[in-house]
């Protein structure tokens, strides 16, 4: 029997792409779709694909106390920064125990829920409920480095490129095309979210420079990392593959990746490897679809991890999303 999933916030850039995957899923069915703007339309007006499964599921607006009686398996919070713990409130006070998976930055800090980046802490994952999806910045981030934590000379600085999309739908500089045009928009260039993010999962300082741009999605981090001992190139682009070969939703590359070939895709890229002449610096270039890896495609790994599925269900049968 396929296990329901309602969504909270389905009118975001990264909800539309979550039903389109959900839609594609053999295993899952959405129980219900929350917005307050667009309450009382059809869900396949907006968003075709669905139209197969349920063609007459409307989108509707049920206050945090109502959610715990709409009865979904889970239930995943595509809300801003802030917004998930009042939901979250609610099923606790109705006792309601669904899988709970955040999209926010609410719950990445808290050790009793589950980080979900499944290629470095699937180990970690026990069956637990509550899993926060990690931002994607920070996904892009952690990938590039892991392979040569035990081999880090400190601190690891981080230049980062976006999408406008990953600004929201809330209209702001950072979103505004006209603004963004022949433009880079430098921002958050200490402290930024994603820095604390990284440097907390990964044990290691990481210093972070995001940019926005102004093209709609994917993202691009050039990753500066200083080590303790010599490299030789081939050394490290073989360490690369030994670490990920096994893991069908990154790949490395020889050259560095390009953000332009990355949008709509579901893995990340990780290339360059780019050796100071002594062998003891390395530039790593990593990119995703801040949409799809860094939100959506995480969020339904997280999802078939959690009901037992393999994590590429629904992912590889996804249609490419509109731009």
């Amino acid at each position: 029997m396929a296990k329901t999933i309602g969504i909270v916030g389905a009118r975001g850039h990264v909800g539309a792409d979550l039903v389109r995957l959900i839609a594609a899923h053999p295993q899952f069915e959405l129980a219900f779709v929350s917005s307050r703007e667009l309450a009382g339309q059809t869900l396949a007006d907006h968003i075709p694909e669905y139209a197969a499964k349920n063609p007459e599921l409307r989108y509707s607006a049920p206050s945090h106390e109502e959610l715990p009686g709409l009865g979904a398996d889970a239930v995943v919070l595509a809300l801003p920064n802030g917004k998930a713990a009042d939901c979250v409130a609610a099923f606790d006070a109705a006792g309601a125990d669904p899988v709970i998976i955040d999209l926010s930055a609410d719950y990445r800090f808290d050790d009793h829920w589950y980080y979900g980046l499944p290629e470095l802490t699937r180990a970690g994952f026990h069956g637990q409920r509550r899993i926060s999806n990690p931002g994607c910045y920070a996904s892009a981030m952690q990938l590039a480095i892991a392979p040569l934590l035990n081999v880090l000379e400190g601190p690891v600085q981080c230049f980062g490129v976006s999408g406008y999309s990953g600004a929201g739908t809330t209209p702001s500089d950072k979103n505004d095309p006209e603004k963004l045009r022949d433009n880079l928009m430098p921002y958050a260039l200490t402290g930024h979210l994603h820095e604390r993010e990284v440097t907390r999962h990964l044990g290691h300082p990481v210093e972070f420079m995001p940019h926005v741009a102004p093209h709609f999605r994917g993202l691009t981090v050039t990753a500066n990392l200083h080590l303790s001992r010599r490299f030789e190139r081939e050394e490290l682009v073989e360490h690369y593959h030994r670490h990920y070969d096994g893991e069908p939703l990154v790949n490395v590359t020889d050259a560095a990746p390009w953000v332009s070939d990355i949008a709509g895709k579901h893995h990340v890229d990780v290339g360059g490897f780019a050796l100071s002449e002594d062998g003891r610096r390395v530039v790593v270039v990593s990119t995703l679809d801040n949409l799809l890896k860094g939100a959506a495609t995480q969020a339904l790994q997280n999802l078939n991890l959690a009901f037992g599925h393999d994590e590429r269900t629904g992912i590889d049968a996804h249609p490419r999303p509109r731009p």
